[in-house]
């Protein structure tokens, strides 16, 4: 274990109050195990019922799908090859050589089944259900291997709605508690979950250990990481500290494309962010360039839309807002606003540290031009309750993992205002609506592409939001770890094939 000693880390030290000292001070005992340092544990080993990204991450590790996708983001197949028989009717085969259950028991075509028929049986209330329900009229099986989907309406992105993972039919029935008790296929399974801040799994072709540990406060994880405490950890970092451990011997430090999308959000139905020269004059207001460089430690690229300029829906050539703070006060002023005069405006975020930050930043360069606008920072659910609900002006989020540009009726599309969808913002607009519908009912991937590329076209020049930057994902190991590959949705994949040097 390195001794930590030397000025800067007595710096470090400063920035911790005594009883996260205390916490530090507590080694835990070693039992062979990688550590990994989570900001916050899984919510629930079940796919089913997993929506929150550490969730969703870990059981990737312990689940297979019958579907995943490519780096553009296109479906391709995993457990399961498919067939389109018809625009109606998809046939998918699960490959020969698909490892069993951690159980023992084989995966069969009957166990697909059970899983999507839990998912869509409304009374079991998976928060998977919606966009299955809307799309699959019935399934049937063909011996062990084959399973056949009917839908309900042709749909061009149906083989990307099967990523969810698969579990066995007979747990299912008997109503076993996968959130705390996972039985998957996946290349880990579970060794033991103690208590709410550790969780070990055990690597099947191997035998070695996974441990994720949960320290939420940054700068111990990053001290843990320095005394040998935890072996590695993604993101959750602000860039200080990150700069903090590229001069620390020992610790290695990978970077990595992401697709994370953070946005600026607006209320619609609010007289002053609901005009349009409003939002406008925010966009040309706001340096993103200079974010990126001095505040996210360059590790982030401007974004322009939702999707990545190369998701198979994206947008190469989609013109950059351009940061112009004489075209912003040029138009507050026929609105009568300027510095002497400011339009007053709030701002809502978490009460994370680094988003308040960032939220600072952005409330200096508004005010240049002459809006005003007011902090308001929360604990994570009442900000999220508050977003959900309208009860906003302008807020700052950001979009996750986010593969199907089906995305854009449930932020978009006027039928999608919570608690229908996640139209925050109570955006509505003819033309959005048209060409969603028009891209959905499209019959080539081609045309829909064009549709989708043509609406983050035409949502750039509305702005019922400000697209900010895709965020990068940050890999920090000790030097023994070795095998890790950053995946761009940031996913933990490269625990699959992560080893001790």
């Amino acid at each position: 274990m390195q001794r930590l000693t030397g000025k800067r880390f007595f710096a470090l030290i400063l920035l911790l109050p005594l009883s996260l000292l205390l916490l530090v001070s507590c080694a835990a005992p070693d039992n062979g195990a990688l550590r990994f340092g989570l900001s916050k544990m899984p919510v629930t080993l079940d796919p089913r019922f997993a929506t929150d990204a550490t969730s969703s991450r870990i059981n990737r590790l312990l689940y297979q799908r019958l579907v995943d996708f490519d780096v553009a983001s296109m479906p391709t197949p995993s457990l399961a090859s498919w067939q389109k028989i018809t625009p109606l009717h998809y046939r998918f085969t699960l490959v020969p050589e698909r490892a069993p259950f951690s159980s023992g028991e084989l995966l069969t075509s009957a166990d697909v089944k059970a899983t999507y028929a839990f998912i869509l049986d409304a009374a079991n209330a998976s928060p998977h259900r919606l966009s299955l329900a809307r799309t699959i009229e019935r399934i049937e099986t063909r011996g062990d291997e084959v399973i056949e989907f009917f839908l309900k309406e042709a749909d061009l992105l149906f083989p990307g709605r099967l990523g969810i993972g698969i579990l066995p039919k007979q747990l299912i029935e008997s109503g076993h508690a996968f959130n705390r008790a996972p039985v998957g296929s996946g290349a880990y399974q579970l060794d033991a979950w103690p208590d709410d801040t550790h969780l070990r799994l055990k690597r099947r072709s191997d035998d070695l250990l996974l441990e994720f540990v949960e320290v939420t406060d940054p700068t111990v994880r990053v001290l843990k990481l320095m005394r040998g405490e935890i072996d590695m950890m993604q993101n959750d970092l602000p860039p200080e500290l990150i700069r903090y451990l590229q001069q620390e011997p020992g610790v290695k430090i990978s970077r990595g494309a992401g697709s994370n999308f953070a946005y600026l959000g607006f209320n619609m139905e609010d007289e002053f962010t609901g005009k349009y020269q409003i939002r406008q004059a925010i966009a040309h207001a706001l340096d993103r360039d200079s974010i990126i460089k001095y505040v996210l430690g360059e590790s982030a690229r401007p974004a322009n839309a939702l999707l990545p300029p190369d998701h198979w829906a994206g947008v190469p050539g989609l013109h950059q807002i351009s940061y112009d703070p004489g075209a912003a006060r040029a138009l507050l002023k026929p609105l009568g606003y300027s510095r002497d005069t400011p339009l007053h405006l709030t701002y809502k975020t978490s009460s994370d540290p680094f988003r308040l930050r960032l939220a600072t930043v952005m409330q200096q360069q508004l005010a240049e031009v002459g809006i005003k606008v007011e902090l308001k920072s929360y604990d994570w659910g009442t900000f999220y309750g508050d977003i959900k609900a309208g009860r906003f002006q302008m807020y700052s989020l950001m979009w996750v993992g986010i593969k199907l540009p089906d995305i854009f009726r449930y932020v978009f599309h006027s039928t999608a205002i919570p608690p229908e969808g996640a139209n925050r913002g109570r955006f509505v607009d003819a033309e959005t609506d048209r060409l969603i519908e028009t891209a959905e009912s499209a019959t080539s991937i081609e045309t829909q592409a064009q549709l989708y590329q043509q609406l983050q076209g035409h949502l750039l020049q509305q702005l019922p939001f400000v697209p900010l930057w895709y965020e990068d994902h940050v890999f920090i190991a000790r030097d023994h770890v070795a095998g890790y590959t950053i995946a761009r949705d940031g996913n933990y994949d490269g625990l699959l094939n992560v080893s001790k040097q």
